[in-house]
């Protein structure tokens, strides 16, 4: 409704919109007005011109009319009418009262001098035409039209403007056309215009708004870089799609001391990224250079990087910055040069000297401090270069020296260590590194020495010297060392142990008395005392059934099933966790507990059995001391009987430690057993007793071949195949059946089987499962379903070893992590896409580079499949080759 504001005041802000749009309405938005003074400045350009037409057109349409003799008033007075408005408009342009401040309403004038200027000039045309017919009356028509199209050209920047000129034209039609018609079929032409002119109107002050916004941005965005870099800690640079620098911030330019530091030397070409900077390989994390991420245009950031050339004074400036930087393309994907930004990080290194230093010493002392000592003692075990040198490490205690502090007080204890730590200085010398652990523990790293004579003498002149009286305070104090000794690497291999070990000789020397030294001794460990822990352990296990058995498939090579599972223990401790057989077996076999564990296996893998097919066997190690006790064929058949099982389902597997006593004994032990119908075999054939003598009379059905024979035998060169064949020969001849321990990988499947074995047992066809899985297993058909790796590779050597890349025309560093004669798995390499067959070439030897194939990539490793097989020998040889050089 009309007379409804909230109808109304919608409408009414919509033509003050509008009125902005066009200039007509004051618009305080700077961008808006300076669109509009634009638009003004464009007409003024031009207008000279238009005016220039203008005049000729009023003067044509004058001289028309004088030569006709026909309405010379009436044109004479347009015309003049035509020139005072065109003058009018330009005092509008140019007048000094126009300011921006006023901008709308100038606009307005304009608008109502174009509509007079566009009304006038169409009447001047309409009246002339009305003249007698001749060339002049042509003539004049022209011309009035000409200056009419002139104006129109004229004031088109201003969108206002030709609305105006439009509406006067529309007026002019109307007042002249003896009827409407005319008018009212320009009419809708004006509105179509008007829209458009609207339109456009809009487009230019959205444009306008964001050209301004832009230039804002950019300003301030300048000033913020101008205010970054002058204050000196942050800098940027940017380089052309070749690698050259375009910009460098000045005060970074002037750091280079370098031509073309500043994008350009002294021959106008601007200089390399890469002669300008160079980067500090020590930096974790930097083991690309900047000439690969430039080449391959990856992005990187915090490289640290110093200037590459020499100051003027030919020593180096000393400045050093954490660089970053990342590819530029444009809006159509082309690559267009490098951008980034750095920062100073002079002062920040020598702060982290200054810090490092202070965390590497004593305080109080000046003596290098626990984490020194520990950093040198890792440095010093974990040489890479020439020949292992033997170390040794005293670990000292001062004796008495709390009785200084109770009586004297802390500052004569502080006084106290001062002098100890120089004697102890004055007394190692040359030969090792002193050093203070805290309180009154002191630490010395002996590198190059292992002789205990030279090691006890110097311990005793340490503890006499330590020991001579000091004066304190006017006090004269007297207190002793205690030294422990261990040697690397006999007494450990890295400093953990070896500082352990230190510290238990220490803890000795302590006990005897003090005032004396000890080198460590296997002894010192409580052996004993871990060993009687595991007994009690598992006397306790077995009477709270902590122990249980976890089957493992035993799989016909012929037909791919299941005939049987081997028994496994397992012992998961509350405490210790899960614990290998390894270890707890020799402690159960040497405290006689052996025998009540194996009985009970041997009970719960039969009442498992009983729940399997009946072609479905179990097999049951037995230890040589089960083996010897007489009562073992009736604990076997108690627990066939208690089960319900046939005899031929159990598999008791015996090692040949059985035949380290062959007596008569044994033979009646394998008879009884025999009789029992259980089946024998022996277990881990080849890697035991040597002799194979006890196999003419032992009854075994069956052999078990070692895993170690298994393992690698499908590689080429590779004799265990050779050993199995004649394994598997030996037992055909005998009439026994075979199985393959330790099948883990596929491929060695197919191996076994075409070296006859009958049996194959191992991860390939699963680990070790509780019996309830063996049932589900087993209900599914009882085939065997290969799991795991596929194809066995040869062994790979461990390695850190850095190589060159070539992939294409990009070289950059990679890593090699591992290497075997097919290959390598390498890092520090990033591959978009799939990675599978791309060809590289990389240097194994030095300035030697071996053609390679990448196999798979992910997470910045790669493995790589070498074109030809390469011999590791030869990088052992240049390895020794180095260390006799160096």
């Amino acid at each position: 409704m009309p007379g409804n504001p909230s109808s109304s005041e919608p409408f009414a802000r919509r033509i003050a919109a509008t009125l902005r749009v066009l200039g007509l309405r004051e618009d305080v938005r700077d961008a808006a007005v300076e669109m509009h003074l634009t638009k003004f400045r464009r007409v003024a350009m031009i207008w000279p011109v238009s005016l220039c037409a203008v005049i000729g057109g009023a003067a044509v349409a004058v001289t028309a009319a004088l030569v006709e003799q026909s309405a010379v008033i009436d044109i004479a007075a347009l015309s003049g009418t035509v020139l005072a408005v065109s003058g009018v408009i330009l005092w509008l342009l140019r007048g000094p009262a126009t300011t921006e401040h006023v901008v709308h309403r100038r606009m307005r004038a304009l608008v109502v001098a174009t509509a007079v200027l566009g009304g006038t000039l169409l009447g001047l045309a309409w009246t002339v035409g009305q003249l007698p017919g001749g060339d002049w009356e042509q003539a004049g028509v022209a011309a009035a039209a000409g200056a009419l199209i002139a104006v129109s050209v004229a004031v088109v920047p201003v969108r206002a403007g030709t609305l105006g000129l439009g509406a006067g034209l529309i007026v002019a039609l109307a007042a002249k056309s003896p009827g409407m018609t005319l008018p009212l079929t320009a009419l809708p032409f004006f509105a179509c215009v008007a829209v458009g002119l609207m339109r456009l109107g809009r487009t230019d002050l959205r444009q306008a708004l964001e050209r301004a916004a832009e230039a804002s941005e950019g300003r301030f965005a300048a000033k913020m870089v101008a205010e970054f870099e002058g204050q000196g800690t942050g800098w940027f640079w940017e380089t052309d799609r070749h690698g050259r620098v375009t910009y460098l911030s000045p005060q970074v330019a002037a750091e280079m001391s370098a031509p073309g530091a500043n994008g350009a030397d002294g021959g106008g070409t601007p200089a390399l990224l890469t002669d300008l900077f160079r980067m500090d390989s020590t930096t974790p994390g930097t083991e690309r250079t900047l000439a690969f991420h430039l080449s391959s245009r990856t992005s990187f950031s915090e490289y640290s990087v110093c200037a590459a050339r020499t100051g003027m004074d030919g020593s180096e400036s000393g400045r050093w910055w954490s660089m970053s930087g990342r590819p530029v393309v444009d809006d159509l994907g082309r690559f267009q040069g490098f951008i980034g930004s750095g920062t100073d990080l002079t002062e920040k290194r020598k702060s982290e000297a200054e810090i490092t230093r202070l965390a590497l010493f004593d305080g109080l002392t000046g003596l290098a401090n626990r984490q020194r000592m520990h950093l040198s003692l890792d440095k010093t075990l974990n040489q890479k270069a020439g020949p292992y040198r033997a170390t040794a490490l005293f670990l000292m205690d001062l004796d008495r020296f709390k009785a200084v502090n109770d009586t004297l007080g802390h500052p004569a204890g502080d006084a106290l260590l001062k002098q100890v730590a120089q004697r102890l200085q004055r007394g190692v010398g040359d030969q090792g590194l002193v050093g203070r652990l805290g309180g009154d523990e002191f630490q010395v790293v002996l590198p190059g020495m292992d002789a205990r004579e030279p090691l006890s003498v110097l311990a005793r002149d340490l503890i006499a010297s330590l020991s001579q009286p000091y004066f304190i305070a006017g006090t004269s104090v007297t207190i002793g060392c205690s030294i422990g000794i261990a040697i690397a690497p006999e007494h450990g291999e890295d400093s953990e142990t070896l500082t352990r070990n230190a510290d238990l000789a220490l803890y000795a020397a302590k006990a005897d008395g003090r005032g004396v030294h000890r080198f460590y001794s296997d002894e010192m460990l409580a052996g004993a005392q871990s060993r009687a822990l595991l007994e009690d352990d598992l006397r306790h296990a077995l009477g709270t059934g902590a122990f249980h058995l976890a089957y493992q498939p035993v799989v016909a090579t012929k037909d791919v099933r299941i005939v049987g599972y081997e028994a496994l223990l397992r012992w998961d401790h509350p405490t210790r966790g899960s614990v290998s057989p390894a270890m707890f077996v020799p402690v159960a076999e040497e405290c006689g507990l052996i025998e009540q564990i194996g009985e009970w296996v041997l009970r719960t893998a039969c009442h498992a059995a009983a729940r399997w097919p009946h072609d479905v066997r179990v097999a049951v190690n037995v230890s040589p001391i089960q083996f010897a006790n007489p009562k073992l064929p009736a604990i076997v058949a108690s627990a066939l009987a208690a089960s319900g099982i046939a005899a031929a389902r159990l598999e008791l597997e015996i090692t040949e430690g059985v035949f380290l006593d062959e007596s008569a004994s044994s033979e009646r032990m394998f008879r009884a057993l025999k009789a029992l119908g259980v089946r024998l075999a022996l277990d881990d054939f080849g890697t035991g007793y040597s002799s194979l003598g006890y196999l003419r009379s032992a009854p075994f059905d069956k052999i078990k071949i070692d895993q170690s024979f298994v393992r690698g035998a499908v590689m080429p060169g590779n004799r265990n195949a050779a050993i199995i064949k004649a394994i598997v020969t030996l037992a055909d001849t005998l009439g026994m059946e075979t199985t393959a321990e330790g099948v883990e990988i596929q491929d060695e499947i197919e191996l076994v089987r075409e070296l006859g074995c009958s049996h194959i047992q191992g991860y390939v066809y699963g680990r070790g499962m509780p019996a309830a899985a063996v049932e589900e297993q087993l209900a599914g058909g009882g085939l065997a379903t290969p799991i795991g790796h596929k194809v066995s590779r040869a062994p790979r050597t461990k390695m850190l070893r850095s190589a060159r890349m070539a992939i294409g025309q990009v070289v950059g560093d990679v890593r090699i992590r591992d290497i075997s004669p097919g290959g390598a798995m390498i890092d520090g390499i990033e591959i978009d896409g799939e990675p599978g067959g791309i060809d590289v070439l990389i240097e194994l030897l030095e300035d030697q580079m071996f053609a390679a194939r990448i196999r798979w990539a992910k997470d910045g490793k790669a493995g790589i499949e070498f074109a030809e097989s390469f011999a590791l020998d030869r990088l052992n040889a240049v390895d020794r080759t180095v260390r006799r050089a160096g």
